[in-house]
């Protein structure tokens, strides 16, 4: 596994977990540590939709 597929699948855990915390508690925990749609919380939620799309391709590789 390549170094960019690994830093994907973290940021996809990361982006899992955060959503399950929506889902069951209504916490958001990208936004309670960066800030309500903060720059930095923007870029957090934007490299996790690319990691996601990133792990598309992964479901196809050998």
């Amino acid at each position: 596994m390549k170094i960019i597929d690994k830093i994907a699948l973290v940021l996809i855990i990361i982006g899992a977990i955060n959503w399950g915390l929506i889902g069951f508690f209504k916490f958001d925990l990208v936004a309670a540590i960066f800030g309500q749609m903060s720059v930095i919380s923007r870029i957090v939620y934007a490299l996790v939709g690319i990691s996601g799309l990133w792990g598309i391709k992964l479901l196809f590789e050998d």
